[in-house]
Order: structure tokens, then sequence, then C-alpha cells
């Protein structure tokens, strides 16, 4: 599980290279986004209990509160943490490890972990 906090331009830049390093290894992982801000102690929470799972995903960190993030902010300033998978609405509040291992079973048994660029 990879940790990256950023603005836009080193998320694009980041989410590129781990294109990059995806296709060299030939096993793509998704993109797990979580959105985020200092201090989230709920962020923690779920940061923990998604370590076992850190082989399965890239965990990316958004911190809503950075004046390029300002849309996820709106959006999100009293639901987080708040996840995306592989650029989709996941889950909020709280780490739900039921509906993560189900969407990762899912994209594993489609054959391809299937990268998509982060949203």
């Amino acid at each position: 599980m990879l940790w990256f906090q950023g603005n836009s331009m080193q998320l694009a830049k980041y989410s590129f290279q781990l294109l990059l390093r995806n296709l060299s290894s030939k096993t793509l992982l998704p993109v797990l986004t979580l959105f985020t801000k200092d201090p989230c102690p709920l962020c923690d929470e779920a940061k923990e209990i998604l370590e076992p799972y850190k082989n399965r995903f890239i965990l990316q960190e958004v911190d809503i509160t950075l004046p390029e993030n300002s849309a996820w902010y709106e959006r999100y300033k009293f639901d987080i943490p708040v996840f995306h998978l592989n650029g989709q609405f996941l889950m909020m509040h709280r780490a739900d490890i039921s509906k993560l291992e189900k969407q990762l079973q899912k994209l594993e048994q489609q054959g391809t972990r299937g990268w998509r660029a982060p949203s």
C-alpha cells in the first residue's frame, strides 16, 4: 500500500508513475483513494483497519483542506473518511471491510485489477 498526499499536479504525476510501475510489473493494482484532512482520527483508524489488505491496492490520500482540492472539501467536509476505488465512490465514515473485500474480489475475478485514473 502506498500513501500519497499532495497537490493536483503531484497527484497526476504520481498516478502516472504508478501506472507505469503497474504496467511494468504486469500486475495492475486498483487505486483506493482516501479523502481526508489533518487531523482525522477516523481516517487514522480506517488506515489501520486496511493494513492487512495493503498488498491488494494502492492507497492514495487526498487532503481535502488543500486549496486545489476545494471541490472535494465542499463535497466531503462532513463525511470523511471517504473512499473511492478506481475513481468510483466506495464508502464513507468508516472502513467497511466487507464492502472493500467484495469489490476487490470482483476486480480480481475479472482477471485484471483495472487501473483507472483517480477522480
